[in-house]
């Protein structure tokens, strides 16, 4: 979060300042709610006396939400193009704050992200169930959505101990007293934003306390009495590896069977599937290009060994997939040690030893040049199991 500060250091004060700088912003921008770094400077300039304390602090390329400040009091919180660097912690729940992902420059769209983008941007309360198997983006498809649409989405992680006090909220203890705090369900609603509910399937029973919400209809708070009503622009979509019927391979453990009146109020199903060879190499070229020079060769044997392992899994033949976010980790790891066996065996560890050892081959196969100038590294796992078991 950004503060802004007069050149002598002191910090821009929200309070007869900002009402000043308010007024003029409403005045000059009606019905604008999102503002640049000229638009604030515009206004200084115009208030007679403020044209040399002009706050410093602004970032080139960042827009500030002040929706929340043209009604009740609070910050100033900008939407950021790129990550900021020791960024201070904020309470995502505190009224005052604008919660809009961050903008990938490296972001590749594929898949149902067209689908998604227009229902989100219709702006019509519109629940999205996204199921799928792991590592295939779709958490990621939707903080992007967000992103370009600069649209608020509060996510929240479900596990099988989530529960109601967890999304709507509860009584806490606050300066000694106890006092009701909303969750993020509750925030999200009254802020219009999107919802993301990541890994639905591993939520329990207690979930159902959503049914009401799933159906676009208010909220009634039992310990205060206070009916919700959702913002125009609230919406959910929810992110899950099954369809909600369970996992009987044993892959997913931990998925539930979600009730089917929860699942019936989710108004469509897409299912994601990993991205094509042509995309994924343009994400992976796209990853490597963030630290220098992209190895094409790589990148388009790296895709080339994925899309056989997948196949090969689609057919039954294995129990074990590559999944772009694998493919992601090991260009990562490549950019790190510049050794390709390396980083691929490094990666593929989480496997038990013969998967790991199949796909090890697999790939000298696909890229018969990979071991030219290296370790040996599938020579090195084999020689030290062979060791260790004789």
């Amino acid at each position: 979060m950004t503060d802004l500060y007069y050149p002598n250091g002191d910090l821009f004060k929200m309070n007869d300042d900002r009402a000043k700088v308010l007024e003029e912003l409403k005045s000059k921008f009606p019905g604008k709610t999102q503002f640049t770094k000229e638009d604030f400077l515009s206004v200084f300039d115009s208030i007679p006396g403020w044209a040399k304390h002009r706050p410093y602090g602004f970032r080139n390329g960042d827009t500030y939400d002040l929706t929340t400040l043209l009604s009740p009091a609070g910050k100033v919180v900008p939407i950021t193009s790129q990550p900021v660097a020791h960024e201070q912690p904020v309470n995502v729940l505190e009224d005052d704050v604008s919660l809009v992902p961050t903008k990938m420059s490296n972001f590749v769209p594929f898949g149902n992200f067209k689908d998604i983008k227009q229902i989100v941007s219709s702006g019509l309360f519109f629940p999205v169930f996204i199921t799928g198997l792991s590592g295939n983006g779709k958490t990621l498809m939707v903080e992007q959505v967000c992103a370009q649409l600069k649209r608020e989405m509060f996510r929240v992680n479900i596990t099988v101990e989530t529960d109601e006090d967890d999304l709507i909220g509860g009584h806490t203890l606050v300066d000694g007293n106890l006092q009701y705090r909303e969750g993020p369900v509750l925030k999200a609603m009254r802020k219009g934003a999107v919802l993301l509910l990541d890994e639905v399937d591993l939520g329990g029973n207690k979930l159902m306390c959503l049914q009401s919400i799933l159906e676009g209809k208010g909220y009634l708070i039992k310990k205060t009495g206070e009916y919700i009503f959702p913002a125009p622009g609230f919406t959910i979509i929810a992110t899950a590896n099954t369809k909600g019927q369970g996992n009987e391979d044993g892959k997913f453990i931990g998925t539930q069977i979600m009730n089917e009146a929860m699942l019936e109020r989710f108004a469509v199903t897409v299912e994601q599937t990993y991205p094509n060879v042509s995309v994924e190499k343009t994400i992976l070229q796209k990853e490597m290009a963030l630290s220098g020079e992209v190895d094409g060769e790589f990148v388009q044997k790296l895709t080339d060994w994925a899309d056989v392992i997948r196949r090969t899994y689609m057919d039954g033949a294995i129990e074990e997939v590559i999944s772009t976010r694998r493919l992601v980790h090991i260009v990562r790891a490549f950019r790190m040690f510049n050794d390709k066996m390396k980083s691929i065996a490094m990666c593929l560890n989480r496997f038990d030893n013969e998967t790991r050892d199949s796909f090890l081959d697999l790939y000298t196969k696909v890229d018969e040049n990979a071991l030219d100038g290296e370790n040996n590294i599938v020579d090195e796992i084999l020689s030290e199991e062979y060791s260790e078991q004789n």
